[in-house]
């Protein structure tokens, strides 16, 4: 028998949440139940951004320096920097110049913020709105902040949405959901969902890791 051809599996919000109910042991009737399930769908994407870094939802971002200007508000939906540089047009050549990420204390205790030359560090103030601080100030108006930001997963807001998780993540998406439903519906399923929803959250996270080369110089101290 012949393979379809076809690699483009996936599900919408409604087949997440009829998997999801059924996995735990229940069954998807009403419009609040589904209502309630997108809800939980929303909490579970919420967490995830703070179990660590989802490759899927980090996005290079260009922000132009303004001359004197040390703190910029960020996009509500920002959520982390992980990475930033400086990045610098001389005629033709352009520069990027790496930046050290500090923290509070760190910023608070810089004697003199509004110096202005080319930044070298950066804070992130994570507030319900990030806002970002760079030091020293910045010496012109055309430099660009460019940075690798952690974005929040997109909203689940109807039932014929498709949630915004990559294939990898259907697994975890689905037995987290029906975690999150036998919390509220059927508590003896939590027992089992719980661990099934770590260990595919685990293994889709392990899948996301890096493959790089890894080189390991020996030094020598006397």
């Amino acid at each position: 028998m012949a393979t379809s051809g076809t690699k483009t599996f996936s599900l919408d919000t409604a087949a997440v949440m009829e998997e999801a109910y059924e996995l735990a042991g229940l069954e998807l009737r009403t419009g609040y139940d589904a209502v309630t399930a997108r809800r939980s769908l929303n909490i579970m994407f919420s967490d995830w951004a703070n179990r660590g870094v989802n490759v899927w939802t980090i996005a290079q971002v260009n922000l132009t320096m303004v001359e004197g200007q040390n703190n910029y508000t960020l996009n509500s939906y920002d959520i982390d920097i992980i990475d930033a540089v400086i990045r610098r047009t001389v005629g033709n050549t352009v520069t990027d110049f790496q930046l050290s990420s500090i923290g509070r204390d760190e910023y608070l205790n810089i004697p003199t913020k509004s110096t202005k030359a080319r930044p070298t560090e950066y804070f992130l103030d994570r507030q319900s709105t990030p806002v970002l601080y760079v030091w020293p100030a910045p010496e012109n108006s055309t430099d660009i902040f460019v940075s690798n930001r952690i974005q929040r997963i997109d909203d689940v807001n109807t039932s014929v949405n498709d949630p915004d998780v990559p294939s990898r993540f259907i697994a975890p998406m689905v037995s987290g959901l029906a975690f999150y439903l036998a919390l509220k519906k059927n508590p003896e399923r939590i027992q089992i969902l719980k661990p099934l929803y770590e260990e595919d959250f685990a293994r889709a996270v392990a899948g996301d890791q890096g493959r790089n080369s890894l080189h390991l110089v020996p030094r020598r101290s006397y």
